[in-house]
């Protein structure tokens, strides 16, 4: 594992420099697996819904692409806004704030951060003129109610680590929800001092199994949906045969599997049946009504389809043009083996 390279400037109590804000993505990229950085936290505090520890580990030891180019829209807009929104932060709070680039802790060089904005002068303690620094978010309207009373968990998270990284205080967090709900909060961190030391022992040990080529177990607590996305993008061209013992882990995951299976075809037979009830009680009537009040109705809905082989037939360039193809990866299992399973 490389060190990392200082620029030799001090910009936090106890954050160094390691590459300015300006600095060539790849450089920024390269360096950023050298160490555990905020964005990676909420994923090893296991509160996030799209990364898991699994994920951060097998990006810090190289096995991930370093980038991959995909930029979801929410993180476009996200990065368009945070110049606007950092600015507006400033003029509403009269401080100035400036880019800073990735910061490494002085004793600690694999805790990094990337602030979005550090700030000379903290609003709240002009006396001192205490330093401080701004964490920018955006969020869609869905999601409101999480920021009711405070940053929800993995922006805490990630901005505790920040906290840890640089040696502040507190840091503020503006977030603008839906476009136009705007909100501030400032995160310290002698209000979560248990927080901080257990986010310092569980990064600490995620740090250690990187250096060890140790990859952190993937249990049912972690989101499936981002395991499956992790395990595609290591293994995209698959080829070989793996020997399973008959008392082992994937022989249990097989038979939970079918039996989820199981289940989940009863529950659909059940439903119809239900449906098929419901509709025989209406009769001819569109709707049925439970005292005054509405219970159920039955409501005509129209959907276009495509007819992708007609159109690739009679209007191939439309089709080259529109119609786009994904490979993803799709379970089976033999027959046989079902029926075994369920004998």
């Amino acid at each position: 594992m490389s060190t990392l390279t200082y620029s030799g400037a001090r910009v936090t109590p106890t954050g160094l420099l390691v590459l300015p804000a300006d600095a060539p993505r790849s450089l920024w990229l390269g360096d950023r697996r050298r160490g555990l950085g905020s964005s990676d936290i909420p994923a090893v505090m296991q509160v996030s819904n799209f990364r898991t520890p699994l994920h951060v580990y097998h990006d810090k030891v190289g096995d991930l692409p370093v980038d991959d180019g995909q930029w979801s829209e929410a993180a476009h807009f996200g990065n368009v806004l945070e110049e606007p929104l950092a600015l507006d932060w400033a003029r509403r709070n009269s401080t100035v704030v400036s880019r800073v680039g990735l910061i490494a802790n002085e004793t600690e060089p694999w805790q990094q951060c990337t602030l979005d904005r550090l700030c000379a002068e903290c609003p709240l303690d002009r006396d001192r003129h205490a330093q401080c620094a701004l964490e920018v978010k955006t969020r869609n309207a869905f999601v409101a109610k999480l920021w009711r009373a405070g940053p929800p968990d993995d922006v805490l998270a990630q901005v505790l680590w920040q906290i840890i990284v640089t040696g502040l205080e507190h840091i503020h967090v503006v977030c603008l929800i839906g476009g136009q709900d705007y909100r501030q909060y400032t995160v310290r961190r002698s209000e979560h001092t248990q927080l901080v030391d257990y986010i310092l022992a569980e990064a600490g040990t995620l740090w250690q199994r990187v250096q060890l080529r140790q990859p952190p177990p993937a249990d049912e607590n972690q989101p499936p949906d981002a395991l499956l996305e992790l395990y595609q993008r290591l293994h995209p061209d698959r080829d070989g045969i793996v020997r399973i013992d008959r008392d082992g882990e994937a022989q249990e995951a097989l038979s939970d599997y079918l039996d989820a299976c199981a289940d989940a075809k009863a529950a659909e037979l059940a439903k119809k049946a239900a449906y098929a009830r419901m509709v025989a009680a209406l009769g001819p009537a569109q709707m049925a009504v439970l005292g005054d009040k509405p219970a159920y109705s039955i409501e005509q809905s129209t959907r276009s389809t495509t007819d992708v082989a007609r159109l690739a037939e009679r209007w191939p360039d439309a089709y080259a043009d529109c119609v786009t193809h994904t490979t993803s990866d799709r379970l089976s299992i033999p027959q046989r083996v079902r029926k075994e399973h369920a004998a």
